[in-house]
């Protein structure tokens, strides 16, 4: 948003280009000449708003444009900060703007515009009705005033209305409504002049407003199944959430048909994916559906069966591994959610074999009537691990099934940054583009997620002690795989963990092994969710799928900086199974593993490098 908020009136005098120009910076869209995307949108959208405002007298109201909101990436076009006419309280009104002039619905709550992708979108009533309820869940001073929020969508390009059961919170207009717009405006924004100073007022305490605090996965996973408010969903994960229900609906009433409905959800860290698997676990169990939930992360199911599912009979038996299909029945399942599907393994046999020995992503795509595959292209980290959303596309094709596709954008993890994830992806070369200092790339912005960087392992330590002392929550170190692992000790004094991560005169023992768990010590499955786990460094095994407030992360000498290029070395790795890959392969998936390790923190990040070249190359970037 705006760093200064302004009225509608002096919003429409302004050079229509500096304010493109300065909604780019801040929202770290790259800025273009042409009538397209959102620059596009902001020419001609914004203007024409403002303009109705004024003509309806209401040139005084406070406008925010593309307003984040709280954790998350997603912005509301047009915040309108007033004063009710009724009952002369602050009054907010959310506007989604869009330059559809075609909409078609193609399921509840879903329709196809003319825009790329090629995918459905929700429905804009439905997307600004959600971002109403989202605000409220994050703003509860805001929550406890009656009729404080409502929702709009203007299509002003669109001929004719297509509104879906119109509320408070989610009201469409099309060009042949805009009177009707600018009248139900008029009733919840007051027009008389005097209002201007409560209208300054009002915007002034939305800035001001404390946020709810963030919710991890796991306690909004677990709230879910106890039958309390689980996740809102928003935009692209909606719409992928939706889609599984109409393919489970489709597959019910087509019981004979041997052509299914394969659903492949893509997106970054933090984008979700879990949320929807989640969301969809309980949808479905309510329903009565045969569902399970798969991962190839012993952590993760583990997890999720202590933590999640911990009130069910047998958690065991809904959260599953991927090898625990092998020999299950052809459409046993009514739906299968595979959570992390980059992690499925791929026997790489020949297609002339693949009925007979089939590769595991068949195995998953045969056991459900309805298979849904979450994964993340650039979350492999080991050999084997070669899935990606073509792949799985290319064998359900060859099985002669539908292949529905959905891209989920932003990132809700790294206090909904949406900057961090492209300056990780730049940092490491995963992208083709330079990398570029935080500072520079956040400037004029109001991206509040906190990216730092220290000379030693002992001032990392500190700087998260420091960050959980000023702002609270949960700390950890993870570490690429550079040091030799040991099992604990017992001797006279007891049980002891050895101290394997030795840097200079710092030294600290990993996360405990699988199976070797003693009281006080968490299996490594519960490293980054037990409170024991402090004090331990984690590993990409343990740290991927989940998340933590403060994210410290130590770069070994298996990826280090020379001549100004990232240069691997597996012969510093002491992760076998990924040091035996070929150069290529292991250069990917070390650059993979360290991008997942800096992208757990939800609040910030603090790096360290145990080379020093590297440490002082990071430096230049983290400032």
């Amino acid at each position: 948003m705006p760093s200064i908020p302004d009225t509608a009136r002096n919003l429409l005098r302004a050079d229509r280009e500096d304010l493109v120009r300065t909604l780019a910076r801040q929202t770290g869209v790259e800025y273009s000449g042409a009538d397209k995307g959102e620059p596009g949108a902001w020419r001609n959208s914004v203007p024409l708003l403002l303009d109705l405002l004024c003509d309806a007298g209401l040139g005084h109201v406070q406008v925010l444009l593309e307003y984040q909101l709280p954790y998350s990436p997603r912005r509301v076009d047009v915040v309108l900060c007033g004063v009710h006419p009724e009952t002369g309280q602050a009054s907010y009104v959310l506007v989604e703007l869009k330059q559809w002039s075609y909409m078609r619905e193609v399921g509840p709550g879903l329709v196809m515009s003319a825009k790329p992708p090629r995918q459905p979108d929700l429905h804009p009533a439905e997307q600004v009705r959600r971002y109403c309820r989202y605000l409220l869940d994050f703003t509860p001073s805001l929550a406890r005033v009656p009729r404080a929020v409502r929702g709009m969508a203007y299509l002003h390009n669109l001929s004719q209305s297509i509104d879906r059961d119109p509320d408070d919170f989610g009201q469409l207009y099309a060009a042949d409504q805009t009177g009707d717009f600018v009248a139900d405006l008029a009733s919840l924004l007051d027009t008389a002049p005097s209002a201007a100073d409560g209208a300054v007022k009002a915007v002034q305490d939305l800035i001001k407003m404390r946020r709810a605090p963030a919710r991890t996965l796991l306690k909004t996973a677990a709230g879910t199944f106890e039958g309390r408010q689980g996740y809102l969903l928003l935009d692209a994960q909606k719409v992928a959430y939706d889609l599984v229900l109409r393919a489970v609906e489709q597959a019910d009433r087509a019981e004979e048909s041997t052509q299914k409905t394969v659903v492949v959800v893509r997106g970054g860290p933090g984008s979700g994916k879990s949320a929807i698997a989640i969301a969809l676990l309980s949808t479905l169990a309510e329903r009565q559906g045969k569902v399970l939930h798969a991962t190839g992360s012993r952590a993760f199911t583990e997890t999720l069966r202590r933590d999640v599912a911990a009130g069910l009979e047998r958690p065991e038996s809904i959260f599953k591994y991927f090898n625990n299909f092998d020999q299950a029945p052809h459409n046993s399942l009514d739906v299968l959610i595979c959570d992390e599907a980059h992690r499925i393994r791929d026997n790489n046999m020949p297609e002339r074999w693949l009925w007979k020995y089939p590769p595991q992503v068949a195995t998953l795509i045969d056991v459900a009537k309805v298979p849904v595959f979450l994964l993340d292209d650039n979350q492999k980290v080991r050999p084997g691990e070669s899935h990606s959303a073509a792949r799985i596309a290319e064998v359900a094709s060859m099985k002669g099934h539908r292949v529905q596709e959905i891209d989920l954008d932003g990132q809700f993890r790294c206090g909904g940054s949406a900057h961090y994830d492209e300056w990780v992806r730049r940092l490491l070369g995963i992208v083709d583009r330079e990398p570029v200092p935080w500072s520079d790339l956040v400037r004029g912005t109001d991206d509040e997620y906190v990216v730092d960087l220290v000379d030693t392992p002992a001032a990392l330590e500190a700087w998260l002690e420091r960050q959980r002392a000023n702002f609270g929550g949960v700390s950890r170190i993870a570490a690429g795989f550079c040091w030799d692992w040991h099992d604990p000790i017992r001797d006279d004094s007891g049980y002891r963990l050895v101290d394997d991560v030795k840097i200079g005169e710092w030294s600290r023992p990993w996360n405990v092994r699988q199976g070797m768990e003693e009281p006080g010590f968490p299996s490594a499955s519960y490293w980054a969710s037990d409170s024991h786990g402090s004090g331990q460094i984690g590993c990409i095994y343990t740290a991927q799928g989940f998340e933590y407030d403060w994210a410290g992360v130590i770069f070994g000498k298996d990826l280090v900086i020379r001549d100004g290029r990232w240069c691997p070395q597996p012969n510093e790795s002491f992760d076998r199974s990924v040091k035996r890959a070929s150069v290529a392969s292991f250069d990917e998936l070390v650059r993979n593993t360290y991008k997942v390790l800096m992208t757990r923190g939800m609040q910030g990040v603090c790096l360290y490098s145990e080379d020093p070249k590297t440490n002082d190359f990071l430096r230049k970037y983290c400032r």
